[in-house]
């Protein structure tokens, strides 16, 4: 019977040793995986007072937050329907704009990336280029089935050159993903700002009404802006 105990208390010693074991790894594995985030690189022109999403004009007192994800159809609808008006409200400085891409669609790689992912680290990295608004909007042009296998790091930059940005450091951020962590930081503040859903527009801090067409309708759209100060 002694023998027996001290077998039992050796196995109990065993399995509390490995509960140790695995709880000391997870904290490494929860530690590691939170701390590149607040390392992460940052593209140009973010604002991190509107949980550093790309940003335009930001000297203007009116804003328009605009959370999106590349790979949604709706999203894509909304661009082709209001585009053009938000273009110009940014060349007018009428605005605040922010763009807060969102990598929701799609099972992550081994890596940690999505095609969401990629197409969010590529518009970050034209961003540096001067070029988002051309990668915004070409990205929605060529937009084909989720998940499809279609967006990979090739076809971003094959996109960058069509809108003349080839550069070595335009290929190598995108190639690296530089700002694939960046993108948990649109999704954390989305969460303080409860957008659970994409297209998701704000103006002077007012969601737009999903019920009342302002995301399908231009005319209601503009309206919904002027209502807010937004002329």
């Amino acid at each position: 019977m002694a023998s027996n105990s001290s077998g039992d208390k050796g196995l109990r010693a065993i399995v509390i040793g490995m509960i140790v074991f695995v709880i000391g790894v997870t904290a490494v594995f929860v530690y590691f995986d939170k701390k590149p985030v607040e390392n992460a690189l940052m593209p140009a022109s973010i604002s991190e007072a509107d949980g550093s999403g790309l940003v335009f004009n930001p000297e203007v007192t009116n804003q328009i937050d605009i959370w999106e994800d590349f790979q949604c159809p709706a999203c894509r609808d909304f661009e082709a329907i209001n585009n053009d008006y938000i273009k110009q409200i940014i060349a007018d400085k009428k605005a605040k704009v922010v763009y807060h891409p969102l990598t929701f669609i799609g099972e992550r790689s081994t890596l940690g990336f999505n095609e969401s992912i990629i197409a969010a680290n590529a518009a970050a990295c034209a961003m540096d280029q001067n070029k988002f608004l051309e990668m915004h909007e070409i990205l929605y042009q060529n937009l084909g089935a989720e998940n499809s296998g279609k967006w990979t790091a090739e076809f971003m930059m094959a996109l960058g050159n069509q809108i003349g940005i080839g550069s070595m450091k335009f290929q190598s951020c995108v190639t690296d993903g530089n700002y694939a962590l960046w993108t948990e930081s649109s999704s954390s503040y989305a969460a303080v700002k409860n957008v659970n859903s994409t297209p998701t527009v704000f103006v002077n801090g007012k969601e737009l009404s999903r019920e009342g067409g302002e995301y399908s309708d231009p005319a209601k759209f503009q309206a919904a802006l002027a209502a807010g100060g937004i002329k």
